[in-house]
């Protein structure tokens, strides 16, 4: 606090004056900004990621990867028929160099590339619906390109390799394919109630995988017959208490016996601690059965369904279609409902 005093010899008027300038210093040295080092003290300042932040839901070199099932294959005869070091070489990586079996005559030019596939055969599955085979099981191994072409052969080095690959896998000209955004994980619903569209089942995964988690390839039964397309999102769900890997019969915890559960000196009393509640519970009999979990749950109104996860597709065949899963709940495996959101 800033106290005026008279100062002898000196007028009111100038007193005043040096009491005003006084004050204005002080005032300006407040608000002077501090140098970038006497401001290392400030708090620092946080940003947040957008709760709607996005990813791509797979990556691009395993867009190459995925596989699919297609009902009518396309009967292409091109196919690897020898390497470069096929004297000491069964099976082909990333970096090798094949020989394929066509050339200037059926139109391969240098700088072509193909996708390298190895059909597995017709494909059925006891979860789907669908009447008859669902289609050719089709690995998608990797890819080539060429380099050199001759009259029926050309030269062929392998840029991508998602597997082992062998003489006599067959080429198929490039799928393009996007990776679909994935979305934020806090948008799944555990508890949503059914869209009404289109539903279907998990037949397959990538590799022979039964447990699943995200970022993995799996095949559904859906497709577009099923108006089913590229991009759409589908919850992953099962009936509210399907068992995961093994059924256990519905044994209760303890039986209800009216005596027997206090000692003969203390009685601590006939009922048992564990037991359901007693259908009458004003009951006399020494026979009084308690319910039981069957019968609560036959009674029960419809319960919310279980929902596991979420699903975006990546390639549509006619009957089937190619997806990855984006968002898990808990495990996943295949069996598992689908429904397009």
């Amino acid at each position: 606090m800033i106290t005026r005093h008279a100062t002898p010899n000196i007028p009111l008027l100038v007193a005043d004056l040096l009491l005003l300038l006084t004050i204005s210093a002080v005032t300006a040295a407040a608000q002077t900004p501090r140098s970038s080092e006497q401001q290392t003290d400030a708090q620092p300042t946080v940003v947040m990621q957008s709760p709607m932040a996005t990813a791509p839901s797979i990556r691009a070199d395993d867009l190459q990867c995925t596989g699919f099932i297609e009902y009518a294959p396309d009967r292409n005869p091109r196919q690897i028929v020898g390497g470069e070091e096929e004297q000491e070489q069964n099976i082909y990586a990333e970096g090798d160099v094949v020989y394929v079996n066509a050339g200037q005559q059926q139109g391969v030019t240098v700088g072509q590339e193909y996708h390298v596939v190895r059909p597995r055969g017709r494909f059925t599955s006891k979860f789907s619906k669908k009447d008859g085979n669902l289609g050719v099981y089709t690995q998608e191994l990797g890819r080539l390109r060429v380099t050199e072409v001759k009259d029926r052969v050309s030269v062929a080095v392998i840029s991508r390799a998602c597997d082992n690959i062998l003489l006599g896998d067959l080429l198929r000209p490039v799928m393009q394919r996007v990776s679909p955004v994935r979305r934020d994980a806090g948008r799944l619903n555990r508890f949503a109630d059914p869209s009404g569209k289109q539903t279907g089942r998990i037949v397959l995964a990538r590799d022979g995988r039964e447990m699943l988690s995200r970022s993995q390839i799996v095949f559904i039964d859906l497709g577009y017959e099923d108006n089913l397309k590229t991009g759409q999102y589908l919850t992953i769900y099962r009936p509210v208490g399907t068992p995961n890997v093994a059924q256990f019969r519905d044994a209760e915890i303890s039986s209800n016996a009216s005596s027997g559960f206090g000692s003969d000196r203390f009685r601590g009393g006939k009922f048992s601690n564990k037991a359901q509640r007693v259908q009458d519970e004003t009951g006399f009999s020494m026979i009084n059965p308690p319910i039981n979990t069957p019968t609560i749950k036959r009674r029960r109104p419809t319960p919310p369904r279980k929902i596991v996860g979420e699903m975006v597709v990546l390639d549509v065949q006619s009957r089937t279609a190619t997806a990855v899963i984006t968002l898990v709940a808990q495990e996943i495996h295949t069996g598992d409902f689908v429904e397009v959101q």
